[in-house]
């Protein structure tokens, strides 16, 4: 077996069997370890292949959140089908919030401020809304366990049900990565007019990323709604969701499969690392986390899997 099929190999079996073992803390920090590489993946689709960088994903992450919330509030309908329900809409806002982007030639850092506006926007509107709690959020109700109504009374499952969609997610990525529409969108992403030069139809295949990465991103709402079992416009909407799922996947390695994972297995322990050696200095874990993040862009630029790529490469000739 080659190297790198055995290092995930033995990746997969630690991280199917290990768990069980842990103690509560530990299990917290890998489910959000997960959680965060999940949301990296999602982004990643659209701002890593495809060269878009979203700032406002936490627009589509909010609609899986509070969509499969109040259905299940209100309608009894299980957060399973919910999540459905909630993906098919955030796909939906996706490719409206797309189309009025890409239609217009909107590039760059205006594109970026235009996808911030869209999650800006539902925020306000939810803050407002007394028909989806406003400010003061929704609260999803215990009822101890309840497999088919997405509830468990531990974290363990939690972990299996973060770690099955993290693996789906990036099984999407590499099929999209050898696909047609992943050739296209790396085209876009180095030379958006050369692209459509030779063929390419660029509008058509960004709205295609924006569909998918909004949908898989929508999911990753749900599960947040049912293992914190509460919501709300500030959490959901946030920029901290937005960066949250970005930086992951452009520290380990933008437009990689493995890169959102991989940055969120160093960036997540950093956060937890320096938020508890700082505590009670206000402001100055996130300082510190920030300078590290100046530091891995700096000196990483292609990310964690391209420098990794770029050893190997100068090892190979040597053996």
């Amino acid at each position: 077996m080659p190297p790198a099929r055995l290092a995930v190999a033995l990746g997969l079996a630690l991280l199917m069997a290990v768990p069980p073992l842990l103690p509560k803390y530990a299990l917290e920090v890998l489910i959000s370890i997960l959680f965060f590489g999940y949301l990296g993946a999602c982004w990643n689709i659209l701002g890593g292949y495809g060269g878009q960088f979203s700032f406002g994903h936490a627009a589509f992450f909010g609609i899986g959140a509070y969509t499969s919330t109040l259905l299940f509030l209100r309608l009894g309908v299980t957060p399973w089908l919910g999540m459905i329900a909630g993906g098919v809409l955030a796909a939906g806002f996706g490719l409206f919030a797309g189309y009025l982007s890409f239609r217009y030639g909107l590039r760059g850092p205006y594109f970026s401020l235009v996808t911030l506006a869209f999650a800006e926007m539902l925020r306000v509107v939810a803050v407002n809304w007394k028909a989806v709690g406003s400010s003061l959020g929704l609260v999803v109700p215990s009822r101890g366990s309840a497999p088919l109504q997405f509830l468990f009374a531990g974290k363990l499952p939690y972990y299996y049900v973060i770690l099955s969609m993290v693996l789906g997610a990036l099984l999407i990525c590499r099929a999209i990565e050898r696909s047609r529409m992943g050739y296209a969108l790396a085209a876009i992403r180095e030379n958006e007019d050369a692209a459509e030069a030779s063929g390419v139809n660029a509008l058509a295949t960004k709205l295609s990323a924006m569909a998918v990465s909004s949908f898989l991103t929508a999911l990753g709402g749900t599960f947040y709604a049912q293992y914190f079992a509460y919501i709300d416009p500030s959490l959901t909407f946030g920029p901290a969701i937005s960066i949250g799922g970005l930086l992951p996947a452009i520290v380990g390695g933008a437009g990689t499969v493995a890169g959102p994972l991989l940055g969120s297995f160093v960036l997540t322990p950093i956060s937890e690392i320096t938020r508890a050696v700082l505590r009670g200095r206000a402001g100055a874990d996130i300082m510190l986390y920030g300078l590290i993040l100046i530091l891995v862009i700096s000196f990483l630029p292609n990310g964690l899997v391209g420098w990794l790529r770029s050893r190997r490469a100068l090892a190979g000739p040597a053996s």
